[in-house]
């Protein structure tokens, strides 16, 4: 089956982003192929000069001259080919991780291989197009250097072109089929791999070791399959052109002697006639590069599925000044395979509350903190701050005005103080340690070699501490509406009770929307939006709540926990 062809768009991107290092390429190759073509007939000079006793002192000069630039040429072909490979690659990488973060919702999976294996293959797209183009030019020279040298070779040679360029037709045709199916197949088992390292302590403790590597390798079959099937088809091709040139080019010669026996070519016009005729089948440097454009047309394939993906629209107003943060919903729903996964959500928290969203497993409750930071989109409804649509903000100061902390942190930053101050703005002065102080890392960070300078990969870090440097990093942007996803779930009872009073007292003021899975959060909030099935059951205090039945069950799982 043959793959749909890429989305023209990127390719032309990045054919566009590549044209300098690729018109090098041609240029070069053009001008190298030139010198290949008119060495055979410097050469049948010196070589008729020689035998006729006539000097050949020029001839043989132009004959080095002629190698000289031909090796010159390709060398300088391939310096601008690498670095033209190496900056198209870096831009395809760039724009893919761009992408992918932008990207609305639903992200192709598989981002590691496509930004490692499949941007190298892509990132030659421009200079595999230049070569694609140059490998038919001493082919065409070849049979242009027959037909000047005698019409009887170059038809002789012609009689054998129909297999050769149903060999080539053939080698395209299977070869993009395969090298897609192969790139796929090549994804999915590095996609899986990824997600087993990531989990490999949980599945070392459930004693799944062998069922995760047979999910792993399954997809080895297919790659197997594909790897086979490229093989086959460029076997096919290197056999058919391995056969078919020797034949051809003995014919050719044939032709040739029988032209020289009556006396219309010289011994030096046979020696070109031989070398014409390896230029003109060179049928392994077509079918190479056309294997190379096909590799990167389907390595641009693979990218363009993140490129192409819907991005998130931003706006460009400002947030309403005096604001404080007052967060709204009105109507907001959410599908994801056809499941309504919140579903007429409407919710007013004034400015300064602090929210506790509490339900069961799968009531939406992640989703709903995702929706009111605008991480996702809702499918219908609309998300205010301060009475302004999240959408119609522009994004710089969405990410000012809204702030993120999470159940399992990613530290970014050279030194553990670079992680916490890490974000949209730099924390003002004082800020990270003060944050810290909040969210109770201030202690570890202090007792770590170099304090808050020493370097994350020398900061031996267990899950809690993790979890309090990331919240100690949305502390220190804290803007009108700061949102907690579980981000208290690592830490000890005392630990959690400072940070929740922290929230309220050492925060700078703003509306919290705390996920929560324990009492004692619910408990201290101002107001519990209880969640259940996508939709709002009740908004109201702790203590109201807590009398119902259902209520008091969301949190029976915890065993202990589960007080008032």
């Amino acid at each position: 089956m043959r793959p749909a062809p890429p989305p023209p768009r990127l390719l032309r991107q990045a054919l566009r982003h590549g044209r300098g290092p690729a018109a090098v390429v041609l240029v070069c190759s053009a001008a190298g192929a030139a010198a290949a073509v008119a060495f055979p007939l410097a050469l049948a000079r010196a070589l008729d000069a020689l035998l006729a006793g006539e000097g050949t002192g020029r001839w043989a000069a132009l004959c080095a001259l002629l190698v000289a630039a031909e090796v010159t040429l390709d060398a300088t072909a391939a310096w601008a080919g690498g670095a033209g490979n190496a900056r198209t690659t870096a831009w395809l990488r760039r724009l893919t991780a761009d992408r992918f973060l932008g990207a609305a919702d639903d992200r192709p999976g598989g981002l590691a291989t496509r930004l490692t294996v499949n941007s190298l293959d892509a990132g030659t797209a421009p200079v595999a197009t230049a070569a694609a183009l140059a490998s038919v030019l001493v082919p065409l020279g070849g049979l242009a250097g027959l037909f000047l040298l005698d019409p009887w070779a170059g038809a002789a040679f012609l009689a054998g072109l129909p297999p050769l360029l149903l060999i080539l037709r053939v080698s395209v045709r299977d070869g993009a089929g395969a090298l897609h199916a192969y790139q796929e197949a090549q994804g999915q088992v590095a996609g899986r791999l990824a997600e087993t390292l990531a989990g490999a302590r949980t599945i070392a403790a459930a004693g799944t070791e062998e069922r995760e590597r047979a999910r792993v390798l399954a997809p080895l079959a297919a790659l197997l399959a594909a790897g086979r099937r490229t093989w086959r088809v460029q076997g096919r091709a290197a056999g058919g052109a391995g056969l078919l040139m020797p034949l051809l080019t003995a014919g050719v010669l044939a032709v040739a002697g029988l032209r020289l026996s009556g006396g219309h070519l010289t011994a030096g016009e046979l020696l070109a006639v031989a070398r014409y005729t390896v230029l003109a089948a060179g049928a392994g440097a077509v079918v190479g590069a056309l294997n190379g454009w096909l590799r990167a047309r389907a390595a641009v394939a693979r990218l363009a599925a993140v490129t192409d993906a819907r991005q998130t629209a931003y706006g460009t107003a400002a947030p309403p000044p005096g604001g404080n943060g007052t967060l709204e919903l009105r109507g907001v729903r959410v599908v994801r395979d056809g499941e309504a996964l919140l579903d007429g959500v409407d919710l007013l928290l004034p400015g300064g509350t602090t929210a506790a969203v509490v339900g069961p497993s799968g009531a939406g409750k992640s989703l709903l903190a995702a929706v009111a930071g605008r991480l996702t989109d809702p499918d219908a409804g609309t998300v205010l701050l301060d009475g302004l649509d999240l959408r119609a903000l522009d994004a710089a100061a969405l990410r000012r005005e809204v702030t993120y902390a999470f159940a399992r942190p990613v530290l970014l930053g050279a030194t553990v103080g670079a992680a916490i101050g890490s974000g949209a703005w730099p924390p003002p002065d004082g800020a990270v340690r003060a944050a810290a102080l909040a969210a109770g890392a201030d202690p570890f960070v202090r007792r770590l070699p170099q304090g808050y300078d020493t370097p994350l990969r020398d900061a031996p870090l267990s899950g809690g501490e993790r979890q309090r440097l990331g919240l100690a990093r949305a502390f220190a942007h804290t803007g009108r509406l700061l949102i907690l996803d579980d981000a208290t779930s690592s830490l000890d009872t005392v630990t959690e009770r400072l940070v929740t009073r922290a929230l309220t007292e050492s925060v700078r003021p703003c509306t919290r929307l705390v996920v929560a899975h324990r009492v004692a959060v619910a408990a201290r909030a101002d107001v519990v939006v209880w969640l259940e099935a996508g939709r709002v059951r009740a908004v109201a205090p702790h203590a109201r709540l807590w009398r119902e039945t259902a209520y008091r069950a969301v949190f029976a799982v915890g065993g202990g926990e589960a007080r008032a």
